[in-house]
């Protein structure tokens, strides 16, 4: 059917909004979209490889069309809130698609969503090019790995990655608390609890909170959000648990300072000596455009805890130092600054020259590098 009797039939009212949506997403599955967004009165867009892009195959959609889309796959239990609140996260499965996250919203007074597939096949560290001292981080017994960078860097998929990892290779519990649920998983050698903020529990604090007493090993938090729920992670990693969460932050140094500055100031000293006990790395990273235009590559800068990292800390005024401390640390000591890894996408074909210096920490030092300098 062409798109102009489409249109005609939803002006009609008489388009049917669930083949529509499911339609849409296999569409958006198949050329690998993260997001996808409906507002009224305009057509579908998705993004793809970190940007938007409209699809005009798919006709506009209606205030009629959103309103019988949001009754039909808006749970009975939010519905309310979403009236009340004129927002709503919830989750809904679609034969063949399997299980979808949304937040449905209010905007000049109509209703648009943004969705998100819940994928089911998690990607190995391999696959997404996350560094071997990255995948060390698996192995630890205790501690907190912090995961970072701007939304839609990839956080959340590098860390269900290494959960896969862990999943494949030791018989433990594993507990994810998540908002939303990014990658559903199915038991190998350990077992696996997916708690889902605002469906399993009320928020990140009371779920960590719980977590304590729900015999985990292992402890993936979705975000740390609040003073409250960085207390409470840092003292899971401290009482004998593995615990990875994600910050928006852009490297180690920062992700330190961000974590500390968020505490009142009687609080800083002690957050510094459990942080500085307790974390095990950082590991931040950005995705760039591939060479040959086809998808996105990872980059990543990994801090690991040395003794010297442990004792700048500690010292408010050192804090800023890490980055130099990264920069000159070794593979061996799992070191990775960011440049070395971008001169490493660059040397093996994966980005150009322009990319590796236009996301550059030094690009003047990269440029030499890149020379043979």
């Amino acid at each position: 059917m062409s798109s102009s009797g489409q249109t005609n039939k939803e002006n009609k009212g008489e388009i049917d909004t669930i083949q529509y949506l499911a339609t849409l997403l296999k569409f958006a599955m198949s050329k690998d979209a993260s997001d996808i967004h409906l507002r009224t009165r305009t057509h579908p867009v998705v993004r793809i490889d970190g940007l938007l892009k409209t699809v005009e195959r798919f006709p506009a959609t209606s205030p009629a069309f959103m309103k019988d889309l949001a009754d039909k796959i808006i749970p009975e239990h939010n519905k309310e809130a979403f009236e009340t609140l004129r927002q709503a996260d919830f989750s809904f499965g679609l034969k063949g698609i399997g299980r979808v996250r949304a937040n449905a919203y209010y905007q000049r007074g109509s209703i648009s969503m943004a969705l998100r597939v819940i994928h089911t096949d998690v990607p190995s560290p391999e696959s997404l090019g996350l560094p071997d001292t990255v995948r060390r981080f698996v192995h630890e017994e205790r501690g907190l790995v912090i995961m970072t960078g701007a939304t839609g860097s990839g956080k959340s998929t590098s860390l269900a990655s290494l959960i896969g990892e862990i999943n494949s290779t030791y018989a433990k519990h594993i507990l994810t608390i998540e908002d939303p649920v990014e990658y559903l998983f199915s038991d190998n050698k350990a077992i696996i609890s997916q708690r889902e903020v605002g469906v399993d529990t009320s928020n990140f604090p009371d779920a960590m909170r719980a977590a304590l007493r729900e015999d985990p090993d292992v402890i993936l938090l979705g975000e740390m959000r609040d003073p409250e729920t960085i207390d409470i992670a840092l003292t899971a990693a401290e009482t004998g648990h593995l615990v990875f969460s994600t910050l928006h932050s852009p490297d180690a140094a920062e992700t330190i300072n961000r974590i500390i500055s968020s505490f009142q100031p009687n609080a800083q000293q002690t957050i510094r000596s459990k942080l500085a006990g307790n974390l095990k790395g950082v590991v931040s990273q950005r995705l760039l455009p591939k060479a040959d235009g086809k998808g996105r590559v990872l980059a990543a800068e990994v801090m690991t805890v040395s003794a010297l990292v442990r004792e700048y800390i500690l010292d408010p005024l050192r804090v800023a130092e890490i980055s130099d401390v990264i920069k000159k640390g070794t593979a061996a000591e799992g070191m990775i600054p960011f440049d070395r890894s971008l001169l490493e996408l660059y040397r093996t074909g994966k980005i150009t020259e322009d990319v590796a210096l236009q996301f550059a920490s030094s690009p003047t030092d990269l440029k030499l590098k890149l020379e043979g300098f």
